[in-house]
């Protein structure tokens, strides 16, 4: 903890040393005056984070000194201690923006507590903070122009979504928008980034980040054992900030053992992504090795209906039929609280896999339900939605037995997700998927700048629907909209969570191992 600076003002300061000596005890650095003139004097000296101050002192009273303070230091937290209870004193204190007031004689608690209320606030609004947060967007704005490797990316990620729950709690409109334009200025250096790499990585030997369908082979088999159940969660359309918004609940039951990010294949939809995971495969190979799970985007029926073969399928590939294991897909709090119920029954498998739904969920509702709009109007309110779901979901129950019981815990997902704000028009056939951050089918007309354009999908490992089918994935914060009736499909649009294209937010997402405490 960085030293608190107190300036503690009163004309009997001598009477206060077994205050000041028990602060000083707590490690907190205080200063004193006997006078409003001389604290007006040291105020334009010394950077303190609070000031305690006496109203009744002879030449300027406390009132004054308390007028003149908050003309030069607007954002210095003055707490009042009087010996009167007078009204009009109250008032005219509170009237001039006080952090706190005291009544003669006071204890060390009492103190211990104003400094507690008060402190945290004024840390954060304070201008050394934000000259920090200034020079550090000057780093990250140096860092985008150097910026050229995937590893390079899942950093600079790491650090914007850092700085983004940093901010979340100060009201400076200023710095949140600095922040956003650097959101937006990294999904765009990070769209050319994957336009020019992300073919290579599927080469012989390339150098490729660790991707959805090498995941459970390189990152989950590892962590399996005879001695240790593990808990396999996969939370879908789970943001890298929105795990940082509940992972001091889980930290709560677990502790860290290992946390890496990967990189989810294109599209970044579950059809994709999650059956890469499952399956160990990507989708072209999925489709040619087992067309009995597979379905293709224009295909009737449920694109998700097969995970646990594929995952029973993957096992046997890597020698690992002889494990035990369980596969259950929670879509509903119904579904939630009976597998809480039966959670018992799992501690004799070696893995347990759980894919949660209700992030997804809340993703589409949002672009459906008009309360879920107002509610998730824009990031921090979405991080706190799911927050807050969390707290009081059976997921938590979940994890909270996984941690009696002794169960290693994993959690992961199989994409992000990126709230739209701008359309891009396409031109498709009727065929055309219905996805609005990517699209596949033929003879597509678009705007070259705002997809990354793929005419033959072998070459990233995706299915043909037919021989001339190509896909194309929207970049930045960007949807696809056709021409017909183009204005009240955007206006419905807009604004909405979407996955399937190219952006930071959906495409480099977190692997966490956790040990129970």
């Amino acid at each position: 903890m960085n030293t608190i600076n107190i300036l503690w003002v009163d004309d009997e300061i001598d009477l206060l040393k077994p205050h000041i000596l028990f602060l000083e005890k707590k490690e907190y650095n205080v200063s004193t005056c006997q006078s409003g003139t001389e604290a007006l004097e040291v105020i334009g000296d010394t950077n303190f984070d609070i000031v305690f101050l006496d109203e009744n002192m002879p030449g300027l009273t406390g009132l004054e000194t308390l007028n003149e303070l908050k003309e030069r230091r607007p954002n210095l937290p003055v707490v009042m201690i009087t010996k009167s209870e007078e009204e009009y004193i109250m008032e005219e204190a509170i009237g001039s923006k006080i952090a706190d007031y005291l009544i003669k004689p006071v204890n060390p608690n009492q103190i211990l507590l104003s400094l507690k209320k008060n402190l945290d606030h004024s840390r954060l609004i304070s201008e050394k903070t934000t000259s920090n947060y200034q020079q550090e967007f000057r780093k990250i704005a140096m860092d985008l122009s150097m910026v050229n490797s995937y590893e390079e990316w899942a950093d600079l990620y790491q650090k914007l979504i850092y700085w983004e729950l940093e901010l979340e709690n100060i009201e400076d409109i200023g710095m949140t928008q600095i922040l956003e334009s650097q959101k937006n200025e990294a999904n765009s250096q990070f769209g050319k980034f994957i336009e020019k790499n992300y073919t290579d990585w599927f080469q012989p030997g390339a150098d490729a980040p660790l991707m959805s369908h090498n995941l459970f082979k390189e990152k989950v088999v590892p962590e399996l054992s005879d001695k240790q159940p593990t808990l396999l969660v996969v939370i879908d359309n789970l943001r890298y900030d929105q795990w940082r918004a509940f992972e001091p609940i889980v930290n709560n039951y677990y502790k860290k053992a290992s946390e890496t990010s990967f990189y989810s294949i294109l599209p970044t939809a579950t059809q994709y992504a999650r059956n890469a995971i499952f399956s160990g495969l990507m989708p072209s190979d999925m489709e040619k090795l087992f067309p009995q799970y597979w379905k293709n985007d224009t295909d009737e029926g449920g694109k998700n209906m097969h995970e646990e073969d594929f995952l029973r399928e993957q096992l046997k590939r890597l020698g690992l039929s002889h494990i035990s294991y369980s596969y259950n897909k929670i879509t509903s709090l119904k579904g939630g609280k009976k597998l809480v119920d039966n959670f018992k029954s799992l501690k004799d498998n070696n893995l347990n896999v759980v894919v949660y739904n209700f992030v997804d969920m809340l993703s589409h509702s949002k672009t459906e339900m008009e309360v879920v709009k107002e509610l998730a109007s824009n990031d921090k309110a979405y991080r706190s939605l799911t927050q807050s779901w969390f707290k009081n979901s059976p997921l938590l129950e979940m994890i909270q037995l996984s941690q009696q019981l002794g169960f290693k815990l994993i959690l992961t997902t199989d994409h992000g997700t990126i709230n739209v704000s701008a359309p891009t028009k396409v031109i498709g056939d009727r065929d055309t998927s219905l996805n609005l951050r990517y699209k596949t089918g033929r003879s597509l007309t678009y705007q070259d700048k705002d997809v990354l354009a793929i005419k033959d999908p072998k070459s990233i490992h995706l299915p043909s629907i037919t021989m001339s089918s190509s896909f194309i994935f929207a970049k930045n914060d960007l949807f696809l909209a056709y021409p017909n009736n183009f204005n009240h499909y955007v206006s419905y649009y807009r604004n909405t969570y979407q996955h399937g294209g190219v952006s930071l937010e959906e495409m480099i997402i977190p692997f966490v191992v956790l040990d129970p405490k």
